[in-house]
């Protein structure tokens, strides 16, 4: 959450591109990690199923904590939401990767470029093509 609140507080800046608020806000509930369907057997001793070689459906997400790999179970009925969190984390993955250029290109289109200091390479550089003329 505080990851997604200094995003916000970067979007909302003068310079962001209204666009790319409304993307953000299209990408919620979003997470980063993967959805696995695996096939285990339970702990009930008179299992039918189990004892036929029918391991019983669950879901898993994986994710990584503090540098950790965690595994939590899902329950089936949140399923389609933690697919669609995992679908908008990609997209918001990539809406990140876009902001970058796109909030230089609009501070550089706002404010001319300035040049620093020149390098004692630069000036005699510049001492050269002056004798040069």
């Amino acid at each position: 959450m505080h990851t997604i609140s200094a995003i916000l507080d970067v979007v909302k800046s003068p310079i962001a591109q209204p666009s790319l608020w409304k993307q953000l806000q299209a990408c919620w509930p979003a997470l980063k990690g993967s959805l696995a369907l695996v096939h285990k057997p339970c702990i009930r001793p008179n299992c039918r199923a189990c004892a036929r070689g029918q391991k019983h459906p669950n879901y898993l997400l994986s994710f990584t904590q503090q540098g950790r790999r965690r595994t939590l179970y899902v329950p089936r009925a949140m399923v389609p939401t933690i697919q669609r969190a995992l679908v908008n984390g990609r997209r918001l993955e990539q809406l990140l990767y876009k902001m970058g250029p796109a909030l230089l290109q609009e501070y550089r289109s706002q404010n001319p470029a300035q040049t620093g200091p020149k390098t004692p390479r630069q000036r005699s550089r510049a001492r050269k093509n002056s004798s040069k003329s």
